[in-house]
C-alpha cells in the first residue's frame, strides 16, 4: 500500500515567492513529498531585497507545529529563517517532544540583498538548542564562519569548520560552495563526522540565485523524507539545484529565484 511521505517546512515567507516556505513547498512538491508548512516570520520581499521583516510568536510557531504533529505527523523537518531565540527554543522544544529525527537545518541569517535574518543573540540559542537536534546542517562559507568565529577560505579550512560543526552535536554537515573563490566549479563538503564526501558541479554565471540555500536544504528534506540516506539526499539536491540555477527563470530586476521544475523536466522517467 503507498504511503505518502511528508515534509514539514519551519521557516519565514517570502513574498516574492523564491525563497522561504514558498521554495520550499515547490521543491517537496517536485520531489514526490506532502509539504506543510509553520510560518516564523512574514517578510516583504522580492529580487531588489527585504523589504520588511515581520515575526510571528514563538507561541503562534508553537501551535502550528502542534496542530501538524497531533494530525497529520511528519517524515522530515525543515528549519529555515527563525529569526530569534525566542522562537528557535520554541521550535528546539517541540522537535524534542515529537521525536523528530530527520532534521534538516539551514541556518539562514543574511539575504540575497544583505539584511539581516537571524538577530545576533539568537546564534548563540540556534548552537545551544537546535544544531543538537540536527541531522543535517547546510551552512554556506559566510554562515559556517559565523558559527564557528573563523574565516573559511580554503578546502582545508572547510573540513576544519565541518568538523568543528559536527563538535556542536550536528551529524552531517553540509558546507556548501556557493561562495568559493573557484571561478569554474562550486564544490559542496559533506562530513558526517567521519568521513569527507566532495560534490562538485559547474559554476554557473548568474545573478538569478535568490532561494538557492532553501532550495538545496528543501530537496535534502524532501530526500530524507522519501528514505534516502544522507549521501543520497545530497547528490539529488545538488543535482537539483544545479538545474535549478542553470535554467533560471529571468524574473524580476535584481536576484532572481531559480527554476523549482527544472529538475523535473531533465529527469520525468527518473521521478516516481
Amino acid at each position: 500500500m503507498f504511503t505518502m511521505k511528508k515534509a514539514l517546512t519551519i521557516a519565514g515567507s517570502d513574498s516574492g515567492g523564491g525563497a522561504g516556505i514558498q521554495a520550499d513547498l515547490k521543491t517537496f512538491q517536485e520531489l514526490g513529498v506532502y509539504g506543510m508548512s509553520a510560518l516564523t516570520a512574514v517578510t516583504a520581499q522580492n529580487t531588489l531585497g527585504v523589504h520588511g521583516v515581520y515575526p510571528m510568536t514563538a507561541e503562534a510557531v508553537t501551535k502550528q507545529i502542534q496542530a501538524i504533529a497531533e494530525d497529520i505527523g511528519t517524515d522530515a523537518v525543515k528549519t529555515g529563517m527563525l529569526f530569534n531565540a525566542e522562537i528557535i527554543e520554541a521550535v528546539s522544544e517541540n522537535l524534542r517532544v515529537y521525536k523528530w529525527e530527520n532534521v534538516v537545518v539551514d541556518p539562514v541569517m543574511i539575504a540575497k540583498g544583505g539584511a539581516s535574518l537571524l538577530q545576533l543573540e539568537a546564534i548563540t540559542a540556534l548552537k545551544k538548542y537546535l544544531l543538537p537536534l540536527a541531522k543535517v546542517i547546510t551552512p554556506n562559507i559566510p554562515e559556517g564562519e559565523e558559527l564557528i568565529g573563523l574565516q573559511i577560505t580554503t578546502h582545508y579550512e572547510k573540513q576544519e569548520a565541518a568538523k568543528r560543526i559536527h563538535d556542536m552535536g550536528v551529524q552531517n554537515i553540509v558546507i556548501k560552495g556557493g561562495h568559493d573563490e573557484d571561478p569554474e566549479q562550486a564544490i559542496d563538503l559533506l562530513f558526517d563526522g567521519k568521513d569527507f564526501y566532495s560534490f562538485p558541479s559547474k559554476r554557473v554565471q548568474t545573478k538569478n540565485t535568490h532561494g538557492t540555500g532553501c532550495t538545496f536544504s528543501a530537496a535534502i528534506t524532501a530526500e530524507l523524507a522519501n528514505g534516502k540516506t544522507v549521501q543520497e539526499a545530497v547528490l539529488t539536491a545538488k543535482a537539483f539545484i544545479q538545474a535549478a540555477i542553470e535554467e533560471d527563470l529571468e524574473i524580476g530586476k535584481g536576484h532572481g529565484p531559480t527554476n523549482h521544475w527544472a529538475y523535473r523536466n531533465r529527469n520525468k522517467e527518473l521521478i516516481k
